[in-house]
């Protein structure tokens, strides 16, 4: 097996990173710091600083690392890889799926790294919603279609990240990188990744309940994320503030409520949660950041496809769906107004 621990420890691993935004900087710089080739992938005016300037990261203890040996180049150059960390924005990942096959050799993992509801959920689910899949995350069927749910390594990621500029990413806090496959079985190539992310500096390890897991985090981002971006308030300022806390405890009750009726159970009460998001103090939520530098908001994979699946089970989600409305009309008008701004005619009015 491609993964195996042998090969990683020879140091011939080919590990591709695809999106260098907040937690794909993290993951490619800390990954780039072992022995694996580690490739770069991204777009726009982020790939030209990466070939320009490369990557670097800021680390929580003030210090700088860069991705010295990195290869930056387009998909269609990477060539098979072992490993793909896949940590592009989830409304972007149908337009980039069918570039991955380039990528794939029998063996090739994908470690998909988003934010919210993941589109794998249901894949090698068991039980009536195997298979099912979610409109708000793969409306067309592309995700499923070109990457084989076979190949998914599942994942949650608690670091929190955000870019200062192009090339250059600040960890802000958390380490823990949990792992899971899809049936819930230990595997050799699960333990070969934990491995990687330990020796990449990562808290990683292997979880049996990894649904379980993303819907304790979706606790969080799924109410977080929208209410900081639609009050641009810190994780702290939405904890300490009465009227806030209740109405984030309100809607992780119902979130709390979608999850119990496919089967989960919490591991860890809304209280505790609600603690471990004020201990994080002034963090700006990943959807805060994307509001503030005009990126498309991340509504379908974070608040969208709860309240999608809530309906499959006849689940009420009243609260989640008036934040779910508020925060797409936020994201409609913003990205109106600024392509109103780019195709606005400067008047000169040097003379007036």
């Amino acid at each position: 097996m491609a993964l195996s621990l042998k090969v990683w420890e020879a140091g011939i691993l080919r590990i591709c990173v695809v999106g260098v935004g907040a937690i794909g900087g993290l993951i490619g710089v800390r990954l780039a710091q072992t022995a694996a080739t580690v490739t770069l992938v991204d777009v726009g005016s982020t790939q030209e600083t990466l070939r320009e300037s490369g990557l670097t990261l800021r680390t929580t203890d003030g210090k700088e690392l860069r991705a010295k040996n990195a290869i930056v180049c387009d998909l269609e150059e990477a060539g098979p890889q072992d490993l793909i960390v896949l940590a592009v924005k989830a409304h972007d990942l149908p337009a980039v799926a069918p570039g991955l096959r380039a990528l794939f050799h029998q063996d090739t993992v994908v470690l998909p790294v988003q934010n919210g509801m993941p589109w794998w959920y249901f894949q090698r689910h068991g039980g009536p919603w195997d298979g099912r899949q979610i409109q708000n995350l793969d409306p067309d069927g592309s995700l499923a279609s070109n990457i084989s749910a076979e190949r998914i390594l599942g994942s949650v990621i608690y670091p929190a990240a955000e870019v200062l500029e192009p090339g250059i990413v600040r960890h802000v806090e958390g380490n823990r990188i949990v792992i899971g496959e899809l049936d819930n079985c230990q595997s050799e190539r699960a333990d070969a990744v934990i491995d990687l992310l330990k020796a990449a500096g990562f808290k990683s390890f292997f979880l049996d309940d990894l649904r379980g897991e993303v819907w304790l985090k979706l606790l969080g981002s799924a109410v977080f994320n929208p209410l900081s971006a639609l009050t641009r308030a810190t994780m702290v300022e939405m904890c300490r503030f009465p009227p806030s806390r209740r109405l984030v405890q309100a809607l992780m009750e119902e979130v709390e409520a979608v999850a119990h009726a496919f089967g989960v159970k919490m591991r860890l009460p809304i209280e505790r949660r609600l603690e471990g998001a004020e201990k994080v103090g002034h963090h700006k939520t990943s959807t805060l950041q994307d509001l503030e530098a005009g990126r498309r908001l991340e509504v379908d994979a974070l608040v969208g496809a709860v309240v999608e699946i809530a309906r499959w089970a006849n689940v009420a989600t009243l609260r989640l769906e008036a934040i779910e409305a508020a925060l797409r009309l936020l994201d409609k008008e913003t990205r109106e107004r600024q392509q109103a701004s780019k195709t606005r005619p400067v008047v000169d009015t040097a003379d007036a």
